[in-house]
């Protein structure tokens, strides 16, 4: 079978590999059918990922190959979803709502990624949570954006955003047109959306929102006071890892209000600000690193009732054996949103 692997900085290669065993009478394999490109995905192949895994694709959504033995809630042919990381919920971690700190989630993985045509979910994912059946109302294109979608929804969970706030989102990619979407849905009175990329820009436009082009619009920042009663955005999404424009955030912020640092920082990243300005403006910094079975469920859900459309934001789609291409897609992003990589044979 195929599978896709990083072989150096900003190489990759499709890769003709072995079908992963099963070792265990509680592990699943699954044919993937549909898995998205993340941002963290191309910082792991052109940047500096600061994570520990270094595996491609974990956005997969599939169909169930084989099971095993002590299996009982599922059986071939099962179209699912596939989380990649599962926490255990049951540590000092889980126990105050930090799964995604917790120690198992970063050594649970599928194998051997989610870029491959067949990979198994081992027991320790498909039993707590980490194997969702699909509605048949669901595509397989759709699944491939849950969790992405269910990153986002957990970042806006740990915000203190309110029905009517005025919010701003740095970065015009898919995950923070996944922000835009939801701040819409949640009730957002004004969304901005800023980049330096046209294309996204006018990608995002068509959801009715007001955006900026930071890399030539120089009075950005007293253009969204204006609109916001010269107080500010209540919630400043930064969708991106350049630590310019978290920088920015706290120019468009209003006193008081929330930063969501969402984007992937390269390691090593570092910014210079003036700490008596955060302790003054009360500005509350908020991290907000992937995504556990919680937020991955209440993403399903909010896809299957359409309660935003999603889906709207493909505009790739690659076979497997086109990974590199697609990868270069996403990376170059001249005309491309989300790009998804299928099986369909």
């Amino acid at each position: 079978m195929k599978a896709v692997f990083v072989k150096g900085h900003s190489v990759v290669s499709v890769d003709d590999v072995r079908v992963p065993d099963m070792a265990s009478t509680g592990d699943v394999l699954v044919r993937m059918r549909a898995c998205g490109l993340c941002g963290s995905d191309l910082e792991k192949i052109y940047g500096k990922y600061g994570m520990s895994s270094g595996r491609l694709g974990h956005e997969p959504a599939g169909e169930v190959v084989a099971i095993g033995k002590s299996i009982k809630d599922f059986a071939p042919g099962d179209r699912v979803f596939i989380h990649h990381h599962v926490a255990c919920y049951s540590c000092h971690y889980c126990g105050h709502g930090d799964h995604t700190m917790c120690p198992a989630y970063q050594t649970s993985n599928i194998s051997p990624c989610g870029l491959a045509e067949q990979f198994l979910v081992p027991q320790w994912n498909v039993s707590r949570g980490g194997l969702i059946k699909l509605p048949d109302i669901v595509s397989y294109d759709e699944a491939s954006l849950i969790e992405p979608l269910a990153c986002c929804i957990r970042a806006w969970n740990k915000s203190n955003f309110q029905k009517g706030d005025d919010v701003a989102v740095l970065g015009a990619g898919p995950a923070g047109l996944m922000h835009v979407l939801l701040a819409q849905a949640y009730g957002a009175r004004k969304v901005f959306v800023i980049d330096i990329n046209d294309f996204r820009l006018k990608f995002a436009g068509k959801y009715g929102v007001e955006t900026f082009n930071s890399a030539s619009d120089q009075d950005l920042a007293a253009r969204i006071k204006t609109a916001t009663a010269e107080r500010g955005v209540d919630v400043c999404v930064v969708a991106t890892g350049n630590m310019k424009a978290l920088l920015q955030s706290f120019e468009l912020t209003r006193k008081g209000g929330n930063i969501i640092l969402f984007g992937v920082p390269p390691k090593g990243s570092q910014m210079s600000y003036d700490l008596s300005e955060l302790y003054s403006s009360e500005h509350l910094i908020i991290p907000s690193y992937a995504a556990s079975e919680i937020e991955t469920n209440e993403a399903l859900k909010m896809i299957a009732k359409k309660k935003a459309d999603m889906a709207s934001l493909i505009t790739h789609r690659f076979d497997i054996s086109k990974a590199a291409e697609a990868i270069k897609c996403a990376h170059e992003a001249k005309d491309a949103m989300k790009v998804i990589i299928t099986t369909d044979s």
